[in-house]
Parts: C-alpha cells; structure tokens; sequence
C-alpha cells in the first residue's frame, strides 16, 4: 500500500486490487473516492462499522456482492451498502471498473474495515 498525492494535490493510494483517489472528504459528514479495480482483482470481502457507502459504476461490468448475493452492474448503475452489511467488487472482465464511491457516517478511516476474506492475506 502506497499513499501519495496525484498531480491535483489529492491522497492517491495503490492497492494490490488498484487504486483509489480521495476527491472529497470532509471529516464529520462524507468522503468521496474514486476506485480502479484492476482486470482480474477484487476488493476484500468487508463491513464497516461507522460508514455506509453508494458506489455508482463509472466504467467496466463488476461483479459486486452483498451480504453473499452477486449483482452484475454496468456504467451508469449504482448500487448501496448499508452500515455493516458484508460487501465486495470483483472485476472479471478485461478491463478496470471506475466506480465513485460516496461515504456517509461517523468515521471514514481505513481501519473501519473488517475484512472478512482477503485475497491478499489481509484479514482481520
């Protein structure tokens, strides 16, 4: 995991999965990402205990699960994941999903997520 700034001066940060860069955050309210999810890679399986989140599909087919449930989205769908509720994007396809992903709640820091399964030896 690298944080770093992009050329706009906002957090960007490499993951195993891809990258995601922080284009809002405003610490007691929201914080708003953009995340690439590389061909092939997905996201741990995870909850969070103090945010819910609202990812809307900007580019590529993902394949995201919720609390075990698979939905298969395209650009323009969205899709909302409650406080708690197990979640994941996968990518499949051949080319990055760009989502946007909108946090609402009390807390946005990187250690509200438990990982419940993690490709990359991550888990809680």
């Amino acid at each position: 995991m690298t944080t770093s700034k992009d050329d706009k001066g906002r957090e960007f940060d490499e993951r195993p999965w891809g990258n995601f860069t922080v284009l809002d955050d405003e610490m007691f309210d929201h914080k708003v990402k953009r995340i690439i999810v590389a061909p092939g890679k997905r996201l741990s399986y995870q909850q969070h205990a103090k945010r819910a989140e609202h990812w809307f599909i900007v580019g590529g087919h993902p394949t995201v699960v919720l609390d075990g449930v698979e939905h298969e989205l395209a650009p323009g769908d969205s899709i909302d994941i409650a406080i708690g509720q197990a979640h994941r994007c996968e990518n499949r396809g051949e080319t990055p999903v760009v989502l946007i992903e909108v946090q609402h709640g009390t807390y946005f820091g990187e250690d509200d997520i438990v990982r419940l399964e993690d490709d990359f030896g991550r888990v809680n």
